[in-house]
């Protein structure tokens, strides 16, 4: 990185978090205009808000890489989002305005208990609280690669950073600052994109470099099989994704929050319905970044490792010389894959199908020694330390950005990412210090108190949660690939809340009781399903894709709320024997 790389970077962070506290500066001191951001954000505010708060620095991290390595078939995740957006305009918005709660959680109490409503606050607080940690642990992979810094620093650089205008200025500070982020955002990411199809081979159009992806089968989109195993299907997208979906704008508080702030309902119905229109295109269009990222390497030389973390240690062991001739093998490998991208490219200009298929199963074959080399190179790099990371999907990415980008754009493009994983970080522990507060310490004590130490209350747990954040993030690690762990850990959640919300909502029989004893036994079963279905199985393995547990939790806990409801009515009123 050069000086007008820290600049741009630089420059871009401070201004977000000064803009942040600047334009709170003046908010008073009551619930209503900190935690409700005092009602009175527009549609567009709203809606970029909630594709802001969503869009952490994994979506752009992470996501390219996940292209990189499986295609585009991850977009098949996010087809239940448009019906999922409805369905919250018709039902949720609706009652959360007419009831004029600051928490989804408020709404439980009212139609159930405040065992119930603590109960699924806890469950958020648990899910949520783990995602806060991943998304501080995020950004700092970026910074540890670029300056070589060790990843705690950085977690505690960044999420201070995000504690300072998340706690001066609460629900406003995070939804003044969204706007600007996601332009941000998306700008770098568009530079990026003309950046690569710019920097392709001269006779390698758009069109023929998807093409080219599609012959390595990185243009899959659409899976219509049934098959559970696999993770990504168009039947677990507007299912599981559904049910994902709907728990996550409809009853996340990181998400809620960003509606209830809304001048009206009809303000933050077309917030959601603009999320629901862009947020498909947006993951498509990111996706297809890393795609082409993938079709640049196709004709530019790319590590046997993207961690540069992982490299230095072999290379510094006594395995370095083992590693070096698979390099060399690699190289040679990459030249055969040119030539044969090539062959491929000159096949299709003559429109030969013969020649066509005959290049595109010799691109299949070097791929598939492409991927052997990796596997080997991990196994090298693991028997020099156990300890060092080899799984690269999240360094796919940063390291196209580091080693290929001009110098400016480098530092855009970190303060794109940084700027998401602010964002998002800012929205999770807003919900998290609100909910902490509101439905837990404020529902739970004895004696009344002023609206002054409510929001008191709210900013010292939106501090301590910010604090057990980077507590998380420092003992983190990459799993299988950040976006998905993310999706993970809320789908174990979700679903067992969703239902809680749909029984209230549509079960009009169902009493407290039997909700609270039914979502405890819910997600007692759904970690249990997790655990030996999934979990224990190497990735792409899975007995289950993950997706599913979202529909599974919710199903779940309304069949075992009925029963319980029955039985409690019959042991209360047994049938009369003659």
């Amino acid at each position: 990185m050069e000086t007008i790389d820290w600049i741009v970077l630089t420059g871009t962070l401070l201004f977000i978090v000064i803009y942040g506290v600047w334009k709170t500066r003046a908010s008073k001191n009551n619930v209503e205009d900190y935690v409700g951001g005092g009602r009175d954000s527009k549609w567009w505010t709203i809606g970029l808000s909630v594709m802001a708060t969503q869009a952490s620095a994994i979506t752009f991290l992470s996501t390219p890489g996940q292209a990189f390595h499986d295609g585009m078939g991850f977009v098949q995740f996010y087809f239940g989002l448009p019906i999922a957006m409805i369905i919250i305009c018709l039902v949720f918005i609706p009652i959360y305005h007419k009831l004029k709660v600051y928490t989804a959680y408020e709404f439980l109490e009212n139609r159930f208990d405040l065992k119930t409503r603590s109960l699924a606050a806890i469950l958020f607080l648990i899910q949520r609280g783990l995602a806060a940690g991943i998304t501080i642990f995020a950004p700092s992979i970026i910074l540890s690669a670029i300056l070589g810094w060790d990843l705690r620093i950085l977690n505690i650089i960044i999420g201070v950073l995000v504690i300072i205008y998340t706690v001066s200025g609460g629900t406003k500070a995070v939804s003044v600052t969204q706007k600007q982020q996601m332009f941000i955002i998306m700008t770098g990411m568009f530079i990026t994109f003309f950046f690569i199809l710019g920097h392709l081979p001269q006779d390698i159009s758009f069109n023929k470099a998807l093409k080219i992806a599609g012959a390595s089968d990185k243009l899959n989109i659409l899976d219509f099989s049934f098959d559970t195993k696999s993770r990504y299907t168009f039947w677990s997208g507007i299912t599981g994704g559904l049910f994902l979906a709907l728990a996550y704008f409809g009853t996340d508080q990181s998400q809620v929050q960003r509606y209830l702030s809304g001048k009206s309902v009809r303000e933050s119905q077309l917030g959601l319905i603009f999320n629901g229109i862009l947020k498909i295109p947006m993951q498509f269009f990111i996706l297809l970044v890393g795609v082409m990222v993938f079709v640049f390497y196709q004709y530019n030389q790319s590590p046997l490792n993207f961690n540069p973390a992982a490299t230095k240690t072999v290379m510094e062991s006594n395995l370095a010389g083992d590693y070096k001739l698979l390099q060399e093998a690699q190289v040679e490998l990459e030249i055969e894959k040119s030539m044969a991208q090539n062959k491929f490219s000159a096949a299709i200009e003559l429109k030969e199908y013969n020649a066509i298929e005959e290049a595109k199963q010799h691109i299949v074959a070097l791929n598939k020694k492409d991927s052997i080399n990796r596997v080997a190179a991990k196994a090298i790099i693991k028997q020099a330390n156990e300890d060092v990371e080899t799984n690269d999907k999240d360094y796919v990415f940063i390291h196209f950005i580091l080693n290929n980008l001009p110098n400016g754009l480098i530092g855009l493009l970190l303060a794109v990412i940084l700027s998401a994983a602010m964002s998002s970080t800012a929205s999770e522990l807003n919900a998290l210090g609100t909910i902490t507060a509101l439905d837990i310490y404020k529902r739970n004590k004895k004696g009344d108190s002023s609206e002054k130490e409510d929001v008191q209350a709210t900013k010292f747990f939106t501090l301590l949660w910010g604090i057990i954040a980077i507590l998380i993030a420092c003992i983190a690690n990459l799993f299988d690939n950040l976006i998905q762990l993310v999706n993970i850990i809320g789908s174990v959640f979700y679903g067992n809340v969703l239902g809680i919300f749909l029984l209230a909502f549509f079960f009009k029989v169902i009493k407290g009781n039997a909700v609270f004893f039914s979502a405890i036994v819910t997600q007692v079963v759904v970690c249990f399903i997790y655990y030996y279905l999934i979990h224990i199985f190497p990735s792409g393995e899975e007995k289950l894709g993950y997706l599913w547990l979202n529909f599974i939790g919710c199903a779940l806990v309304i069949v075992i709320a009925l029963i319980f409801e029955a039985l409690e009515r019959l042991l209360k009123n047994p049938p009369i024997r003659n």
